[in-house]
């Protein structure tokens, strides 16, 4: 089969697409023809040598597919060649076959186009597991989502609006503005030249945030908070170090996570396999019902993954740039 790979660690213009060995599932695992793959900034900091793999996974970029089961290894039931997913990967999405254990495996939600589903698993398993398993984002509440027009915070912004929270977003410029309030964003405030502090104060302060920047916003976050509020980390983009005003934290009751998705055990109770599960019950009929829709900035071919390493390294991506095999 045929694969991206990442001659050495630099620009976009190390990755490229050669033949590798095909891989064959093992006990629990499923054998994926792969139709398209989602793009992540997580696969931008592999290609640049600061986000190896965790252990046991493949050296390939990709944390997310779509495609067709093409084999079952021993052990599986309730899938059979043919069948159309999508699937959350560790790693090995960009190239023409990928295994994957069952357990992250999910069905295209109807009414998605098999193409748009593989930007999916990736961004609606990491917002589900940050605002609603771990922060617990309840009807009614406010949560603030940052960097709203890319792919998790498109997700984010829909997926709290189905359930039932009064969403606020950043983004930077007219367009992005625009879709997050298309989205149901309201306020969508311009981060580069707005105080989203003060707007989000307006409100009450907010409930819960998803940060995807870290140490530049951490204060500002804390600030933004209501008493009692969780703010979820997902990201560095903003710098690794920050120092934290525990006064702050404790005056007003706050809680402060830091959750990848990547590096999780498979099994146990914050484990990808319970998260899976999870969103297939409660987040996958969200979807069918149209109440969460992938956003779509870009569609190349895989064997063109430089150039979209390169739009996403830009900027202005709104949603998400997929790779398809065809």
């Amino acid at each position: 089969m045929y694969a991206i790979t990442i001659r050495e660690a630099g620009e976009p213009d190390v990755l490229e697409w050669r033949e590798v060995p095909t891989p064959e599932p093992g006990p629990g695992e499923v054998a994926v023809d792969v139709t398209a793959a989602g793009v992540n900034r997580a696969d931008v900091a592999q290609r640049q040598g600061s986000y190896p793999p965790p252990e046991g996974a493949s050296e390939l970029l990709g944390l997310e597919c779509s495609g067709t089961v093409a084999e079952v290894g021993a052990g599986v039931t309730g899938w059979r060649p043919g069948d159309a997913v999508c699937a959350l990967l560790a790693g090995g999405g960009y190239a023409e076959r990928v295994v994957v254990p069952v357990t992250q495996l999910l069905p295209i939600p109807t009414g998605v186009d098999p193409v748009d589903a593989a930007g999916l698993p990736e961004v609606v398993c990491t917002v589900w597991s940050n605002i609603v398993h771990e922060a617990g984002l309840e009807r009614g509440q406010l949560l603030l989502v940052h960097g709203g027009s890319g792919g998790i915070g498109t997700c984010a912004i829909q997926l709290g609006r189905a359930l039932g929270a009064q969403v606020a977003a950043t983004a930077g410029g007219g367009p992005g503005l625009r879709l997050c309030e298309e989205l149901g964003a309201e306020p969508a405030v311009d981060y580069r030249e707005q105080d989203f502090v003060a707007e989000v104060k307006r409100l009450g302060g907010a409930n819960v945030i998803l940060d995807n920047m870290g140490g530049s916003y951490l204060d500002r976050n804390l600030s933004a908070l209501a008493p009692d509020g969780h703010l979820a980390v997902i990201g560095m983009q903003g710098g690794r170090k920050a120092e934290l005003d525990m006064g702050k934290m404790l005056m007003k009751r706050l809680r402060m996570s830091a959750l990848g998705l990547r590096g999780r055990p498979l099994e146990g109770p914050h484990g990808k396999a319970a998260i899976v599960a999870d969103v297939r019950q409660r987040a996958w009929p969200m979807i069918e019902r149209g109440e969460v829709r992938p956003v779509v900035h870009h569609r190349l071919p895989m064997r063109e993954a430089a150039r979209a390493h390169e739009l996403m390294e830009a900027g202005g991506v709104h949603g998400k740039i997929l790779l398809t095999t065809e």
